[in-house]
């Protein structure tokens, strides 16, 4: 069998089959299921019927749903922002120092410096909870030690700071990934093009800032919207830490958590699943926005800058 000229190798059927199905079975199949579930109304009762977008706009304006929704939202966003500002420049820092000079113990520090990622949220949400406790955790003493056991405050606790930290916990975690992602970007940088710039007088920052970094805007773009859907789809985090209420009074409340209540309810409200489909439909539409205008927008740009 030949397409176009070509003969058509069936055994890439054989590779591409499995994982289509998978993929098809336990992604593509809930999410059309979803966005169809969110165009019906429901309640106690189960579903009642189709209702338009009805439920889009019980969400986004209703007095019950809409300032817990905005806020999530406005939580959500503040959660990127503060992956973006600190986790990925701490990522894009820690590829250049790994990559910079003959660093002895490379693979050691690389493995070192990813391990907090490949732990379970469950555990790194436990562990700093212990840490972080006024009662028995260590923050404090440790502060102690420099003398600034005064800045201490339960910050998990309070409003104006959890989910700051909860951020920063996540930083922690998951800068690990662009890290990555950056190093193997700077190490396929061709060693003559540094050399050259060695030799014309040019320093380690200006070679960076001047060659390697326009080399890696592609990854850069790819990172942040890694970073974005991450956060967009966070929710483990919250959940250990702060439980699906996401206290002190929904200060740490995420799109993800307002999901869960909505789908499974809580001991304040009853489950809604035609509500918590709506809330999913709206992540979806907010991550598929999210993506296009990279496409649109920093993908076209990094193209005609390499043109």
């Amino acid at each position: 069998m030949t397409v176009s000229g070509t003969r058509f190798r069936s055994y890439i059927v054989v590779f591409l089959l499995p994982a289509t199905v998978i993929y098809t079975l336990f992604l593509i199949y809930p999410l059309i299921g979803s966005l169809g579930l969110s165009f019906f109304g429901g309640g106690q009762d189960g579903v009642t019927g189709f209702v338009g977008f009805a439920n889009f706009q019980k969400l986004l304006t209703n007095q019950n749903w809409a300032p817990g929704f905005w806020n999530a939202f406005g939580n959500n966003i503040y959660f990127f922002v503060i992956h973006t500002l600190v986790q990925n420049p701490i990522g894009l820092l820690v590829a250049s120092l790994l990559t910079a000079g003959r660093l002895r113990g490379k693979a050691t520090y690389r493995t070192a410096l990813f391990m907090p990622t490949m732990l379970s949220i469950v555990i790194v949400g436990f562990i700093w909870q212990l840490i972080l406790s006024p009662i028995w955790g260590m923050a404090e003493g440790f502060l102690g030690l420099f003398g600034l056991q005064e800045l201490f405050q339960p910050w998990l606790g309070l409003e104006r700071s959890a989910l700051t930290t909860l951020s920063l916990i996540s930083v922690w975690q998951f800068y690990g990934i662009p890290m990555m992602l950056f190093y193997t970007a700077l190490i396929g940088i061709p060693e003559e093009l540094v050399e050259s710039a060695y030799v014309d007088g040019a320093g380690s920052w200006k070679i960076f800032w001047r060659i390697k970094f326009p080399l890696i805007l592609p990854v850069l773009g790819i990172v942040t919207v890694l970073t974005f859907v991450g956060n967009f789809n966070a929710f483990d985090l919250i959940y250990t830490t702060q439980g699906t209420l996401a206290g002190p009074n929904y200060s740490t409340d995420i799109l993800g958590t307002v999901f869960f209540r909505a789908f499974f309810g809580n001991q304040l409200r009853l489950g809604n699943p035609t509500m918590g489909a709506t809330v999913a439909t709206m992540m979806f539409l907010i991550i598929l926005v999210g993506v296009l205008i990279y496409m649109l927008t920093w993908r076209r740009r990094v193209q005609t800058y390499e043109m």
